[in-house]
């Protein structure tokens, strides 16, 4: 007698190794009821099923997508720290706070710099940091109407682009949180050469708060960037 058109080697592909068809037994008893080898030969068929979720039935785009994703979680990015003041109250940890939520979000802090409340420091500190390669970098006080805060009016002298968007986030998100230093910071954010420069207010939520919001959207700018 002929055999059929899936013939005698396709019912081998679906036997275990009793001989026993593996979806007979399924039909009958159930996964869960089957003998421990019967378990195996299942667990051996369904191993080698593929999956729609499985790379192989994705688009070169879908594909593509999933690569620069899995790129961007193990790129590490560098970044600076600026804790811009005259005098360090006892116990202020203002820029280490600042490192450590950076740290969470798989940046790599080159260094932690403290300068005092004036344009020429601020703005030394940050060519400093642009020349040096940094991707991103952020200053810590200085934002406010006092006399000695001058941290946006230096950084507007590095910037060659201005990002109006990130800084309009940061205040509008700190006076949701009812930080009203953040929500009412004059800082500014934008690009100097292939940095991220942004100014944040020195409160501990405006901190916590703007770097919850800074971050995604700074490595959005920072991709940006690299791609030019």
């Amino acid at each position: 007698m002929t055999e059929g058109f899936l013939g005698t080697s396709a019912r081998a592909e679906h036997t275990d190794e009793s001989g026993k068809r593996v979806d007979d037994i399924l039909r009958v008893r159930g996964v869960e009821d089957l003998a421990p080898d019967e378990q195996a030969s299942y667990d051996r068929l369904d191993a080698e099923v593929t999956e729609p979720g499985d790379e192989v039935f994705l688009s070169l785009d879908e594909q593509e997508d999933r690569r620069d994703a899995r790129a961007t979680r193990h790129s590490l990015l560098h970044a600076l720290v600026v804790l811009v003041s005259d005098q360090i109250a006892p116990g202020d940890q203002s820029g280490e706070l600042v490192a450590e939520l950076l740290a969470e979000e798989d940046f790599m802090v080159d260094a932690v710099l403290t300068v005092e409340s004036s344009q020429a420091s601020v703005r030394q500190a940050l060519e400093t940091a642009v020349v040096g390669g940094a991707d991103l970098v952020i200053t810590v006080g200085g934002t406010g109407a006092g006399p000695r805060d001058m941290t946006p009016e230096a950084t507007k002298k590095v910037l060659d682009k201005r990002i109006p968007g990130l800084s309009q986030a940061l205040r509008a998100s700190a006076l949701a949180c009812n930080a009203i230093d953040g929500g009412l910071s004059r800082g500014v954010a934008g690009v100097s050469g292939s940095t991220v420069v942004v100014n944040l207010a020195s409160s501990r939520s405006a901190i916590r708060d703007g770097m919850a919001t800074l971050c995604p959207l700074a490595r959005y700018v920072i991709g940006e960037l690299n791609q030019a």
